[in-house]
């Protein structure tokens, strides 16, 4: 049996060998972290968007639960209007109003405001949630409401605009029709 001799070798690392592994190591660590970090605000955006996509789809739920409901529909403060052509301020009746008040929505200044008035005062009610703009696109497109003309009343609501959100900026559109559902309790 041979007997080796361990004390001229030379074994292990150099230092240099260690600080080009540790330095290599760090940089896919680096990249690693920036991935994992971008996958992070990508997230994130996403979920702030699908948040103010989900409130969107609440406002337009709840329009059209009201308008739907509704009777006496306008489009200003002159109600039984031509509203063809796609206004800004939309009123009616809602079925809850014991003494005949309108409840109006109106595109104003890139918000969608709920007033008691034909006008956007203090007591309306801004109901886009933060970061969402309206463009001139939106407003209401509303038939049947011209007296005599015998036409289920129906309205289609536009919702189009922008939303800002992690400093970038995306486009949505929303739209849906509703029609208005006769209760046995309203008279006309």
């Amino acid at each position: 049996m041979q007997k080796k001799d361990f004390k001229n070798k030379k074994g292990g690392f150099t230092i240099i060998e260690t600080m080009i592994s540790v330095g290599i190591f760090l940089i896919v660590v680096m990249v690693g972290m920036e991935s994992l970090l971008n996958a992070s605000f990508v997230h994130n955006k996403s979920q702030d968007s699908r948040s103010i996509m989900d409130s969107l789809n609440f406002i337009m739920d709840e329009m059209s639960r009201n308008i739907r409901t509704g009777y006496d529909y306008g489009c200003n403060e002159n109600t039984q209007t031509n509203c063809l052509d796609g206004v800004t301020e939309f009123s009616f009746i809602p079925s809850s109003s014991t003494n005949n008040s309108r409840v109006y929505y109106i595109f104003n200044d890139g918000n969608l405001y709920k007033s008691s008035v034909d006008l956007v005062d203090l007591n309306s009610i801004p109901l886009n949630p933060d970061g969402v703009t309206f463009t001139n696109v939106s407003g209401f497109w509303v038939t049947g409401v011209q007296p005599g003309d015998n036409l289920q009343p129906f309205v289609t609501i536009r919702l189009v605009g922008k939303i800002n959100s992690h400093g970038s900026t995306t486009d949505f559109s929303l739209q849906t029709s509703v029609s208005q559902r006769q209760l046995d309790n309203v008279t006309q």
